[in-house]
């Protein structure tokens, strides 16, 4: 005899589901309402169509900021994945380290993100900050807020630092879920630490390596709070990406049609290359 499933608990979420949508949709509203319309004060609008994101995807400006917010992204993929898989590999999986290495590997990602920027813009500077001075007794010439190489570099390792963990923890979650029976196996089999890696360990981290490619691309894309304390968006516009760029263009120089419009892009390129990635990743997941 089959039992009548109590469906009233859905009611439960509805509070919830109404709360997201009207926290979500009035300010996505809002935003399509400025990017299709020209004001000129007053509470006066007139529409303008498609003129503003005309103007944003011609622009050299949005290119500039576009190519720097890419290859900044693509770069700290490039570094925190692998070094992410390598650290949660040499993790120990027993014993009371384990404790030890997960907190020394969460703390990073317990602090804010504008102390984040605030201690390593202290930490950084060429006179009184401990690297700065350091790599410049080394006779480099370092100084971040002059040098674009410099800033460029010291943005990178900031973001490094930051959240390298996130991947490490993600890995090492996912190594932990491998049932030994498949190790038994490689050692029977004479299998070496490289075999064992890439014929057990990759193919079985595939979920969460793309959970955490595609977590730390969306955060990166987005970056703000980090490089904005650290540098401002300078020396020049060495820092500025997308995200500085369209707080300059909507706060600083109060153009909120262009602002509004660059935003829906921002949106589109970053839910476009999430789709892509993840289809690409989950192409040959069955086989």
């Amino acid at each position: 005899m089959n039992k009548l499933q109590n469906q009233k608990a859905w009611w439960l979420v509805v509070p919830v589901v109404i709360l997201v949508a009207f926290n979500a949709l009035i300010p996505l509203m809002t935003v399509v309402n400025y990017s299709v319309q020209e004001t000129f004060g007053n509470n006066l609008f007139f529409w303008h169509g498609l003129g503003w994101f005309q103007e944003v995807l011609t622009s050299e400006r949005f290119h500039a900021s576009l190519l720097r917010q890419l290859a900044f992204t693509f770069t700290i993929l490039l570094i925190e994945v692998p070094l992410g898989i390598a650290v949660a590999l040499c993790m120990p999986r027993t014993g009371p380290w384990v404790s030890v290495c997960l907190v020394l590997m969460a703390l990073p990602l317990l602090i804010p993100w504008n102390v984040v920027g605030a201690m390593w813009n202290i930490f950084a500077l060429p006179d009184i900050g401990l690297l700065g001075n350091a790599v410049n007794s080394l006779g480099i010439d370092y100084n971040f807020t002059q040098q674009p190489v410099s800033a460029w570099v010291t943005t990178v390792v900031m973001d490094v630092w930051h959240w390298t963990s996130l991947v490490v923890l993600l890995t090492y979650a996912g190594l932990c879920s491998i049932p030994d029976a498949y190790y038994q196996a490689a050692r029977i089999d004479g299998a070496s630490s490289w075999a064992v890696f890439r014929f057990i360990q990759l193919p079985k981290l595939k979920r969460v390596l793309t959970i955490a490619i595609l977590l730390r691309f969306m955060d990166s894309f987005m970056i703000y709070t980090e490089p904005f304390v650290l540098t401002g968006g300078g020396p020049g516009n060495t820092t500025t990406f997308l995200s500085i760029d369209l707080v300059k263009i909507a706060l600083g120089q109060f153009d909120l049609g262009p602002a509004a419009a660059m935003s829906l892009i921002y949106f589109l390129v970053v839910l476009l290359v999430c789709w892509v990635f993840y289809t690409l990743m989950m192409r040959n997941e069955e086989n």
